[in-house]
């Protein structure tokens, strides 16, 4: 059973920084894409980056140049560092593994709040 534990939310004011970690088990982790996702009020999920089991990235424009989604495989963890944040960036953050359409492919963790405001 995969279980996905996210950390590192809290409240930021605008321009600041965050840094969210995200702890996988019971999946081989190494050969996964992995992905962060977030949910806004009355908004539905979005994936906002992924990483291939190689390292390449993608993200969703709206975070380009400000977000950088990083893994450590030896720990079973993907991070992501969130610079120059926005009040618009306020949701909760998950991670998942996105599939080909990418939707998450497993059960979601608790998620993480972020709330960026002055």
């Amino acid at each position: 059973q995969v279980q996905l534990v996210e950390s590192g939310g809290g409240l930021v004011q605008p321009g600041g920084s965050l840094r969210l970690s995200c702890a996988a088990s019971g999946i081989s982790f190494s050969l996964a894409t992995a992905g962060w996702y977030r949910q806004a009020p009355e908004k539905q999920r979005e994936l906002v980056a992924r990483i291939t089991s190689g390292g390449r990235t993608n993200y969703a424009d709206s975070v380009k140049g400000r977000f950088t989604i990083s893994r450590d495989n030896a720990k079973n963890t993907v991070y992501l560092q969130m610079d120059s944040l926005k009040p618009e960036d306020t949701a909760v953050y998950y991670c998942n593994f996105p599939n080909n359409l990418g939707l998450g492919s497993f059960g979601w963790g608790q998620g993480t709040q972020v709330t960026v405001s002055s």
